[in-house]
């Protein structure tokens, strides 16, 4: 699914709506270059989701932890800075924990990171973004027919 986001408030749209049609467990993957909005789609899906206080980049901290409203906790990476993928294990990340995982630059995570559910890639595109949806999983399946269903993101498809 390709949605032209035009204002920096359709990616707070975005962000809420995939935080309101989320499984109870998914992994989502974040690309796009530097700039374009994955820090900050990231952002708008945990605050729909309950998190009060600073939702900080973890571009150096490299993870950061949140819990949801739901009592559930949300895991956010930024992969960016690590040269290796073996690196991720001094993270001491277990798939077993968090029922959200939020993923920027999955791709320097290489096998040793979970496969997502979700993938989003989102680009610059004038003043706007655009971002490209697709399940890589069931999960993802079943998540993207709730988005594609919903009526907060129908304004925003892009036909081509």
């Amino acid at each position: 699914m390709r949605l032209r986001l035009p204002v920096a408030e359709a990616t707070d749209r975005l962000g809420a709506v995939l935080g309101a049609t989320r499984p109870a467990r998914a992994v989502v993957h974040l690309r796009g270059d530097l700039g374009a909005g994955k820090s900050t789609l990231a952002r708008a899906l945990l605050r729909s989701l309950g998190v009060a206080g600073a939702v900080r980049s973890p571009t150096y901290t490299l993870a950061e932890r949140y819990p949801l409203a739901s009592g559930d906790e949300a895991v956010h990476l930024d992969l960016y800075r690590i040269g290796d993928p073996g690196e991720l294990e001094f993270l001491g990340l277990d798939p077993a924990e968090g029922a959200l995982w939020l993923v920027e630059w999955p791709e320097r995570g290489g096998t040793r990171l979970m496969p997502a559910d979700l993938d989003i890639v989102l680009a610059l595109d004038g003043d706007g973004r655009m971002a490209d949806l697709a399940s890589a999983s069931p999960v993802g399946d079943l998540w993207m027919t709730l988005l594609v269903e919903h009526p907060d993101l129908r304004v925003f498809h892009d036909p081509d």
